[in-house]
């Protein structure tokens, strides 16, 4: 394999690392330019944008980290202090995190948007066969559809229904209600003696009025 063939899959690996990186924070408007034509400095220049200062930063580091895990040299960062415009140096490759207004303003497109790369956004949709798997895997045979349904029948017969539940209650409530009532009765003088009591109550006196 030529020095050149191995370059090429070199910046090809990078800037797919970028822009998982970028995709990973949910940045907007993703494009990458091939620069090589352009400046010997550096052979891709990706551009984002960032809807606010977090999110720029939260770009910047996602790429940063991205790239230095994928075994590249880990990148430079400015302008990361206000968030507006944060360039992340790769080597090879040179990212502009920018907020829309900004982006808007600089125009970068119109400098470097010359050759413009051709890459696959978001994550691939995986294969038919590979959704069914899961799938097959989950689904429990019968034995052990009976045995589930056997534990379930278990669990409902240990504890009791709640027709069982409000009779307990009730009859616990009653057991309460029974000593009370007796203590009341006791203390309670009975009807006859309430009675006898009113008749040997002596009659009140009354005295006529001076005229």
């Amino acid at each position: 394999m030529t020095t050149t063939t191995l370059a090429k899959k070199d910046i090809q690996k990078l800037q797919r690392t970028i822009v998982d990186g970028l995709e990973d924070v949910k940045a907007q408007n993703i494009a990458v330019f091939d620069t090589e034509h352009l400046s010997a400095l550096f052979e891709r220049v990706i551009i984002a944008s960032g809807t606010s200062n977090r999110q720029t930063k939260a770009l910047a580091a996602s790429v940063r980290d991205a790239v230095r895990d994928a075994g590249f040299v880990k990148p430079r960062i400015e302008g990361e202090t206000n968030g507006e415009w944060i360039i992340v140096d790769c080597g090879a490759a040179v990212v502009h995190i920018m907020q829309p207004n900004f982006r808007q303003y600089y125009n970068l497109e119109e400098l470097w948007g010359e050759k413009p790369v051709r890459l696959k956004f978001g994550a691939a949709k995986p294969a038919a066969k590979e959704i069914a798997k899961p799938v097959k895997a989950a689904t429990k045979p019968v034995t052990d559809l009976k045995r589930s349904n056997a534990a379930k029948k278990g669990v409902a017969d240990a504890f009791p229904s709640k027709a069982q539940v409000k009779k307990s209650l009730a009859a616990k409530s009653a057991a309460a209600r029974t000593p009370v009532k007796k203590t009341l009765a006791k203390k309670a003088p009975a009807k006859t003696a309430v009675k006898v009591a009113v008749k040997k109550a002596p009659a009140r006196k009354t005295t006529p009025r001076k005229a």
